[in-house]
């Protein structure tokens, strides 16, 4: 049988690929839900025989498949006129509206008067990449009564004007469902605005979070190593139908038991790494450790510190996969718990603050010891360079920042606020649901732009943790943005709406303005210390450099909490 037909519907070229059961005896009496793809079709077609196969085994609904053909996708798929990315092409036409309203008052019933569909807006979906994806957006956007179902790959959230439009407006229709994903390596190479792709798709989605649309309605999918290309967008296509359609009826409870249970591993469907999410705007313990998998060490020998282990947690917030390092004491937990350090760069600095623990807490002087958590990445190195600027960063153009020593492009930031997010919503509750923890003592140790990101804590959530230990703090990223943040954590503290206590520490052969930067910021909060309302201490390690600084700062730290 030739699944596919073409033809017209008023002018407008389509490309349908009909369902398995479409022509049988059986499927003379059935329905179908649709799928309207843009350009053509391309993805659909790249992923036929996938898609057949999905549905064979049940893991998929048998979907009538539209390829929707353009003359000029550059004008069809874009919401207003734009001018163009280079002078030798045409500029964008913003043709979406009338094209999307000739999709639904056209094309569409003529498909349903052709097939045997499911009209209804829950059965109808629009999908497409690129631009294709941008289109989708705005047709659930400006038509949701006829398309309730929406993939967004690879989608053009950086085109002019987008995002602000997405913040001065509602967020999507609350019974819209919503697949979006991008690959985390997406306009890396350009020098346009399409360099901002992956964070302009991680705005809209913290601003439709933001604005209230449904957590259970969106899935969010962040590409590992994932590049702007058919490849990459066609091997989501499967993924965003079993979201969007679902499974076969009989197949659903099997789906729903083993849909997280392969977390870390790489998808079968496509040829991208990912990591895939709901998001959520909390978590039931049970919900959060289910996403806790064993870690299998990578050594095959070697010293390892004793009572310590290492699991993987994927984050519903950011999609991304972190490394969890933990240092369990060896004496019981007292009644109400144990404190807990947390702590930023663990694939640098967690074993020596785990030893150092392990040591000191020795009697009859001793502390008191902490569980250690230390938040790490799925490398080898000691430094993650790309993932710390995401997580503990604030956006900031490159006009905001000086010169890298090499001369290199900034990787891409301003991920610190959703990191904070999983921080708090997802990693504690996981930790609370493994081990008894006294939630009214922990601290947040980071360094570098980890101290960046201790001291924005402070300064936004500062009921967070009750100590926090900047270690080196980044307090120039972004010309010394930081510092506007200051007069409220300053009015709380004076209010008594907070307690803290803050322990900064630099090294006295730090590079230049660092060290002043630090001892600048203690000394304007000095005069909030004492009366219950913030603990402060600054120490200036003579001899120490930027990284050297760390150890002499664990010994000090861990009096200090």
């Amino acid at each position: 049988m030739n699944w596919f037909r073409n033809m017209e519907a008023n002018g407008r070229r389509l490309t349908v690929l009909l369902p398995p059961s479409y022509e049988t005896d059986a499927g003379r009496e059935r329905r179908y839900p649709v799928a309207y793809v843009q350009d053509g079709g391309d993805l659909f077609q790249l992923v036929a025989n996938q898609l057949q196969h999905l549905t064979r085994q049940g893991k998929l609904q048998e979907v009538l498949y539209v390829g929707v053909h353009t003359p000029n996708r550059n004008d069809e798929y874009t919401p207003w006129p734009a001018s163009p990315l280079l002078s030798t092409y045409p500029a964008f036409g913003g043709g979406a509206r009338a094209y999307l309203d000739e999709l639904a008052d056209s094309v569409k019933p003529f498909v349903d008067g052709q097939f045997r569909t499911k009209p209804k807006r829950e059965h109808t979906a629009l999908i497409g990449g690129s631009f294709g994806g941008l289109v989708s957006l705005l047709g659930g956007l400006w038509r949701p009564n006829t398309f309730g179902l929406l993939g967004l790959l690879s989608a053009s959230f950086w085109y002019e004007g987008v995002i602000p439009h997405l913040r001065n407006n509602d967020a999507p229709r609350d019974d819209l469902r919503i697949y979006m994903s991008v690959g985390d390596a997406e306009g890396i190479y350009k020098a346009n605005i399409q360099r901002h792709m992956v964070e302009a798709t991680l705005e809209a989605r913290r601003l439709w979070q933001e604005k209230g649309f449904p957590d259970d309605r969106l899935r969010f999918r962040l590409e590992e190593g994932g590049t702007h290309d058919a490849l990459c967008m066609a091997g989501n296509l499967p993924r965003a139908l079993q979201w969007l359609f679902g499974p076969a009826e009989e197949a659903a409870g099997a789906m729903e038991s083993s849909e997280f249970e392969q977390i870390g591993e790489k998808s079968l469907i496509g040829a991208c790494a990912n990591t895939e999410t709901r998001l959520s705007t909390g978590q039931s313990a049970a919900g959060a450790i289910a996403t806790l998998a064993p870690f299998v060490s990578r050594q095959a020998g070697g010293y390892v510190v004793p009572r310590t282990e290492q699991r993987e947690i994927q984050s519903h917030r950011n999609g991304r996969k972190y490394r969890i390092f933990i240092s369990v004491p060896s004496a019981d937990p007292p009644p109400e718990g144990y404190p807990v350090l947390y702590t930023l760069d663990a694939n640098a600095s967690f074993a020596s603050i785990a030893e150092a623990v392990r040591l000191q807490m020795r009697g009859p002087q001793g502390i008191s010891p902490p569980l250690v958590v230390g938040i790490g990445y799925d490398a080898e190195g000691p430094i993650v360079s790309e993932d710390r600027f995401l997580d503990y960063t604030d956006p900031a153009e490159p006009s905001e920042l000086p010169t890298r020593p090499d001369g290199s492009d900034w990787p891409l930031t301003g991920g610190a606020a959703v990191f904070s997010e999983f921080i708090e919503e997802e990693l504690k509750p996981a930790i609370e649901a493994l081990y008894p923890v006294d939630r009214t003592r922990q601290t947040l140790f980071g360094h570098s732009l980890g101290g960046y990101f201790v001291l924005r804590t402070l300064a936004v959530k500062p009921n967070s943790f009750q100590t926090y230990i900047a270690g080196s703090p980044s307090i120039w990223w972004k010309n010394h943005s930081l510092l506007e943040r200051l007069p409220e954590l300053e009015r709380r503290l004076l209010s008594g709406e907070v307690a803290a206590a803050l322990l900064i520490g630099v090294g006295g052969r730090e590079k230049a303005g660092m060290a002043e930067d630090a001892e600048r910021l203690y000394q304007r909060l000095l005069p909030l210390a004492g009366e219950g309302r913030l603990r402060l201490s600054f120490r200036k390690f003579e001899e120490e450099g930027h990284v050297s600084v760390i150890h002499p700062l664990i010994s000090e730290m861990l009096r200090f909490i």
